[in-house]
C-alpha cells in the first residue's frame, strides 16, 4: 500500500481548511472539511463539506480532492438539489418580505435594513435567485426586531442557523420553537438554548 507523502498531503489539508473558511465567510454558516481513507488503498479523500442550514445536516458536499466514483457524484448532486429546492420553498413563502417591503415595514430605507443584517439585528436568508427574504415574524408585537436577535447570531454564528433555531422546537424550551419562546418574553431562555446547541447539546 503506497500512501501519499506527508508533505503533499499536508498542503492539500490547508488548502482545503483555507477554501472552507473562505466558503463559510461567503455563506454566512457553518461548513467542515472531512478526510475518508480508502483502507484497501491507502488513498485519501479531503472534502469540504457545506453545513444544511435547514436540517443540520452536512449534505452539502462542494468540492472534492479526488475523484468520487459516479455512484457518489450522483448522490451529492442530489444532495445539492434538495437543498436548493428547499432553500427556494422556504424563501417563497408569504411572510418572506424582500429588502424592499421589509424596509417600509421598519420605517428605515434598504441600506439601514442592510446594515442591520450584517450586524445581525435583523435576519435575512440568501437566496441566490431572490436575493436576501425577511421573515416578517422576526418583528415582536411592537414591530421592532426582537432585541436577541444579534446574541443568536453571535452565538449560532450564521443566518440560516438562526433561522432554524427559531422554527424548530427545543426541550430546553419546553418544547417550544425559539421563536415561540420569544413572543413569552423568555429571552434568557432562548439565549441559554442557543448557547447549548453552539456546545453541542441538542436536547
Amino acid at each position: 500500500m503506497k500512501l501519499p507523502r506527508k508533505a503533499d498531503f499536508e498542503k492539500a489539508l490547508l488548502n482545503q481548511y483555507t477554501k472552507a473558511v473562505q466558503l463559510s465567510q461567503k455563506a454566512g454558516h457553518q461548513v467542515s472539511f472531512r478526510v475518508v481513507v480508502d483502507p484497501r488503498a491507502g488513498a485519501q479523500t479531503i472534502s469540504i463539506v457545506e453545513e444544511d442550514p435547514l436540517v443540520g445536516d452536512s449534505v452539502f458536499p462542494v468540492e472534492e480532492a479526488g475523484e468520487p466514483d459516479d455512484e457518489l457524484k450522483a448522490a451529492l448532486s442530489s444532495a445539492r438539489e434538495r437543498g436548493r429546492r428547499r432553500v427556494a420553498e422556504i424563501l417563497s413563502e408569504d411572510d418572506m418580505l424582500s429588502a424592499d417591503v421589509f424596509s417600509d415595514l421598519l420605517g428605515v430605507s434598504r441600506v439601514t435594513v442592510n446594515t442591520k443584517r450584517q450586524n445581525g439585528q435583523v435576519l435575512g436568508l440568501d437566496g441566490a435567485k431572490r436575493g436576501f427574504r425577511f421573515p416578517a415574524w422576526q418583528l415582536d408585537q411592537d414591530g421592532r426586531p426582537y432585541a436577541s436577535l444579534p446574541k443568536l447570531h453571535e452565538i449560532l454564528a450564521g443566518a440560516w442557523a438562526v433561522y432554524r433555531f427559531l422554527v424548530s422546537p427545543h426541550g430546553a424550551l419546553d418544547g417550544r420553537t425559539g421563536l415561540d419562546a420569544l413572543k413569552r418574553g423568555q429571552d434568557s431562555g432562548v439565549i441559554a438554548a442557543a448557547e447549548g446547541i453552539a456546545r453541542g447539546d441538542f436536547r
